[in-house]
């Protein structure tokens, strides 16, 4: 298979190669279906891959889509390892092999970053106890910028705005509101949604079973969009000066993981699914590792967000502004740049090789 071979045109070919390379490396292949529906009526859904111990002490977990969009990078990833890294690779007895294939399904399928109810699901796993409501402080003062009423248009200033924005607030104000998650804006932009999402559901209900007594997981959530083209971070959402961000650091190494800091390039959120996934497993060491892989600029991720989020709720799909926004969005965290997909690719096969290594360890 070449470098970018892996990578599927769309989630219903990406899901079949997926399948198909699960089944014929010997993994147990499940599916759960969410309410809603392809273009065309097709089924959508979580697909999920299962090899190795019924009855686990280390647990590898490999997770992609869960921001829609995102999983064509993260479903190549998982068909590039179906189909070749690990034909090679033989688990310890005493391990499991977990890959969740495409979590936000509809997001994947419509070409969306977030789910059918305008979700992002990084936002959308809150802990028990804490409610979907609340807002940063300047949200409320930036809504009507970033989640315009009308349909996108090339010929907006848009950088010209942003610029005035950020002269205004200043870039640290703007990264501590607009990204961290919002709950009292159901149109917008990074809104976490009323109630559980349809995956958190599935996930509660399935991943204590995936995981079973493990006493160790390492989780690998594969992402794209933040930090710099042909890069790749490993977000933790511990502090820096903790054990177990230490530990990470030494496994993966200083120049990749970015543990949680005010400067750094992890921030504050609500709703992760790292953090949701530690506190079901309390008496498990569950290692969490957002893999981020740089694509463009933030100002362009976030331009094409807002153009593909006013395109959905106030565009039509006969519109070319409509169509021209979804592949841009496609575009901007999965570019079609064979070296991108080249590097990108070959750097998350590693990644996942280097936690092999360091589950069986």
């Amino acid at each position: 298979m070449s470098d970018t071979a892996a990578f599927s045109p769309d989630y219903f070919t990406a899901r079949h190669r997926f399948r198909c390379g699960a089944s014929a490396f010997g993994c147990s292949v499940e599916a759960f279906a969410i309410d809603e529906f392809g273009q065309n009526g097709e089924e959508l859904t979580i697909d999920v891959a299962i090899l190795g111990s019924l009855n686990p002490k280390r647990v590898l977990i490999v997770s992609s889509g869960l921001h829609g969009v995102e999983g064509f990078f993260g479903s190549a990833v998982q068909v590039a390892l179906l189909e070749g890294y690990f034909q090679k690779y033989s688990f310890p007895q005493d391990t499991a092999l977990v890959l969740l294939h495409a979590l936000n399904p509809y997001g994947f399928a419509w070409r969306r970053r977030c789910n059918e109810e305008n979700a992002d699901l990084n936002r959308n796993f809150l802990l028990a106890g804490e409610e979907y409501h609340g807002s940063p402080e300047n949200y409320p003062k930036l809504d009507a910028f970033f989640n315009p009423t009308s349909p996108p248009s090339q010929f907006e200033p848009f950088l010209i705005k942003a610029m005035a924005l950020i002269l205004r607030y200043g870039m640290p104000a703007l990264k501590n509101t607009l990204p961290v998650g919002q709950y009292d804006f159901p149109k917008g932009l990074f809104f976490g949604g009323n109630s559980p999402s349809k995956t958190q559901q599935i996930l509660a209900e399935n991943l204590p079973r995936w995981v079973g007594e493990a006493t160790n997981v390492v989780h690998l959530d594969f992402h794209t969009g933040l930090g710099r083209k042909f890069t790749y971070k490993l977000l933790i959402d511990v502090p820096a000066d903790s054990e177990q961000a230490q530990q990470l650091i030494q496994n993966f190494g200083s120049d990749v993981v970015s543990p949680l800091t005010t400067e750094g390039m992890a921030y504050p959120t609500r709703g992760g699914l790292g953090t949701w996934c530690q506190a079901k497993f309390p008496q498990t060491r569950y290692d969490f590792l957002t893999a981020e892989f740089g694509t463009y600029p933030i100002i362009q991720v976030v331009e094409a967000l807002r153009a593909e989020n006013r395109a959905h709720w106030w565009g039509t799909p006969d519109d070319p502004a409509w169509e021209r926004a979804k592949q841009r969005l496609v575009e901007i965290f999965a570019p079609a740049d064979p070296r991108w997909r080249e590097i990108a690719l070959s750097q998350g096969i590693n990644l996942v090789k280097q936690a092999c290594k360091i589950i069986s360890q």
